[in-house]
């Protein structure tokens, strides 16, 4: 059985094939289908998950498409990885298909094994814990959140034990057990949609419209010019009117701020990053000053940008407090330095409290990424692509502008949200399959295998798009982007 499983003859893809417009015949009908259930209007198309392989998808018509969105930055090794496919016949895999452990209550015997050798095991410096949470971005931001609260509050009663008082006001969400206490987040940021992280998540107002949110602080994030190398100086005021602004909301603002939160790349907002110097100096204000430094990695973890860690570009003497993880890393949850775990059980609790089956996926994850030396990859074929992108945008100025990002994460922007959507559905068009965030900026999250021969097939295509655009050929179509 495992060996004829780990022979199964997925195809191997060289270059997209479009039969159809996408999404095609099946996909609508699928959509119809749907929509009848649940909400469709984000959807692309529907995907032949068997029939895809490597870095092309191939949707329910058949046509293959060479995937440089990778589920919204969450597809690690691409599709149908022979890896995966040879562990997934393990023997040791089968218990967990069957059934999902309570974690905290009844784990498995292997638990501590998979902690140690999988997430410790790629731990960024600095951290000797790990906590999991349910499988999302928001479920490990939201948990965050709470450990600085409960770390702020241990600090401030001294390492006591909650009085009396605190426990029966809070029962009323009243203080003083119920504290006014925030988390200062960034304009553009987003953090995840549940209830805490809408309140520090400040990309799309729609995300956040109609829903109760807390009066917590957000300031403004540096608006960097490219190229970063003739606007240092430019650069650097920028960064240093926003650290004053930070400095003035941590002295200033009426509920005390117990944690920062920020992302290496402020990706749903449009892909905006610092320099480490504007970073070194947020950790500064955090340490001196009693606050939490998180930082989300949700989408920048794993490898996207040529480290594992996207935070160890900034060369901190005093790593963060909170890191948070979850989309390539199929499992969530976030690092923390000791003094974050509370004292007493039960404060950051859940049913799952992670899933085994996720941590087997990444297992061989992290196995793969050292044996194939996928960092590597990542950085060389970053480096290429960047190096492209930068020639189109001088081919084609009024377009493509400001090339940014580290290693495959990458981005440019375009004109106006139109043209940006435009751009998105005609490449979807051509077989290639890229993403759009903030206003007016095209994103791409390719697998970690993504190599310069997948490289020049999305540049040659989307030359032939911008073309098509440079000559008024193409006639504006109203298309949803998420």
């Amino acid at each position: 059985m495992k060996r004829a499983f780990s022979k199964l003859a997925f195809p191997k893809y060289t270059k997209p094939e479009v039969l159809t417009e996408i999404p095609g015949p099946k996909s609508r009908q699928l959509l119809k289908e749907m929509d009848l259930l649940q909400e469709t209007r984000t959807i692309n198309f529907f995907m032949n998950t068997a029939k895809s392989q490597g870095t092309y998808a191939v949707d329910a018509d058949g046509n293959v498409i060479l995937d440089v969105f990778g589920h919204i930055a969450s597809l690690p090794l691409g599709y149908n990885h022979p890896a995966m496919a040879e562990a997934a016949t393990k023997p040791e895999w089968l218990p967990f298909l069957l059934q999902r452990h309570a974690l905290g209550v009844q784990p498995p015997e292997e638990w501590p094994r998979e902690l140690r050798e999988t997430l410790m095991r790629v731990s960024p410096k600095g951290f000797s814990e790990v906590m999991t949470t349910c499988g999302c971005g928001s479920s490990a931001n939201e948990n965050a959140f709470k450990a600085a609260f409960i770390w702020k509050r241990k600090r401030e009663r001294h390492s006591a034990e909650p009085t009396r008082e605190e426990l029966l006001t809070c029962m009323r969400n009243e203080a003083p057990g119920s504290p006014q206490l925030s988390i200062l987040s960034f304009e553009k940021s987003f953090h995840g949609r549940m209830l805490g992280c809408l309140s520090a998540t400040r990309s799309k107002p729609i995300h956040k419209v109609d829903i109760p949110a807390f009066p917590w602080p957000v300031c403004r994030f540096p608006r960097l010019s490219y190229p970063l190398e003739e606007h240092q100086r430019e650069n650097r005021e920028e960064e240093d009117r926003c650290l004053t602004h930070v400095e003035d909301i941590v002295h200033s603002h009426p509920i005390p701020v117990a944690g920062i939160i920020v992302e290496p790349i402020m990706a749903e907002g449009g892909d905006h990053a610092a320099t480490p110097y504007f970073y070194q100096q947020l950790r500064r204000i955090a340490a001196n000053n009693g606050i939490a430094f998180i930082v989300d990695e949700v989408q920048t973890g794993c490898g996207a940008t040529g480290r594992f860690w996207a935070h160890d570009y900034w060369q901190l003497d005093n790593p963060p407090d909170i890191v948070t993880f979850a989309k390539k890393m199929q499992v969530s949850g976030f690092y923390l330095k000791g003094e974050f775990r509370p004292a007493q059980t039960y404060r950051i609790y859940n049913t799952w409290m992670g899933d085994p089956l996720r941590m087997l996926q990444l297992h061989v994850i992290t196995n793969v990424i050292e044996g194939e030396n996928l960092l590597r990859r990542v950085s060389d074929t970053g480096s290429f692509l960047k190096m492209e992108l930068e020639r189109i945008s001088q081919e084609y100025p009024f377009l493509v502008a400001n090339v940014r990002g580290k290693g495959t994460f990458l981005a440019f922007d375009t004109p106006d949200g139109e043209t940006r959507n435009q751009l998105l559905f005609e490449m979807r068009q051509k077989g290639v399959q890229i993403g759009g965030c903030g206003e007016n900026t095209v994103r791409l999250r390719p697998p970690l295998i993504f190599d310069q021969q997948d490289a020049n097939i999305l540049l040659e295509t989307l030359q032939t798009v911008l073309r098509k655009f440079k000559n008024h050929s193409v006639q504006h179509k109203s298309v949803p982007i998420k």
